[in-house]
């Protein structure tokens, strides 16, 4: 179908993943990743754009395609501070998707949290909640935002919480039913989820997809 798939997150546990579908579907002729350093990788689909993104204007004008897939994040240990954390996870997402609205790119995909809120008194889940409500507002044809609870798989980095916190809610959900919800979900799923979620037809321009909505076949 010749469609232009647009990652911003390329390298990380789920945009890694989700690279590799997308240049592995028929429906993608190409896939535009935006990266602070080259991923070494090459195909004839790929187009890679290693970027500053303190200077998105820079580029704004390759911003352009079928769709936005937003998969960068960062925890308070990598970021050094709260506002280099905001500065990720918020700023840099929420610019860049602003940057795929104004070049009219139709639909945008974003993973988020399932703790997401903007009232939080967390800054993680607080963070992904004031960043969902404000994508929510840009003009978008179709905007989908994933809430996955904790990730599993193989990272550059090791996050020893998010793997403590997934064993254990993993484990109580085999007693207690109501924490399934929580359980753990791979990268490799959620990269799935969200390429399922653009293709399949919505009933709203905003669709939240929770946790127990991505585990697709």
């Amino acid at each position: 179908m010749n469609k232009t798939a647009i990652i911003i997150g390329a390298t990380g546990l789920v945009g890694s993943k989700l690279l590799q579908q997308l240049l592995a579907d028929d429906v993608f002729a190409t896939v535009k990743i935006f990266v602070r350093k080259s991923t070494g990788i090459y195909h004839l689909k790929l187009e890679e754009h290693i970027i500053n993104f303190d200077e998105l204007a820079a580029v704004k004008s390759l911003v352009t395609g079928d769709v936005l897939f937003s998969c960068i994040g960062t925890t308070l240990k990598q970021a050094g501070s709260k506002d280099k954390q905001f500065k990720v996870d918020f700023t840099y997402q929420y610019e860049f998707a602003q940057a795929a609205s104004e070049n009219r790119v139709p639909a945008y995909v974003l993973i988020s949290s399932a703790s997401a809120d903007a009232s939080s008194m967390l800054f993680y889940t607080k963070i992904k909640g004031q960043l969902e409500d404000a994508v929510k507002k840009l003009d978008f044809d179709k905007t989908i935002i994933i809430q996955p609870s904790v990730l599993e798989g193989d990272r550059n980095d090791e996050r020893m919480g998010e793997k403590l916190g997934a064993s254990i809610i993993n484990g109580l959900g085999k007693i207690l039913p109501f924490l399934i919800k929580y359980r753990s979900i791979s990268g490799e799923q959620v990269a799935k989820a969200m390429i399922h979620s653009y293709k399949e037809p919505g009933e709203s321009r905003v669709m939240t997809k929770k946790l127990g909505e991505l585990f697709v076949d």
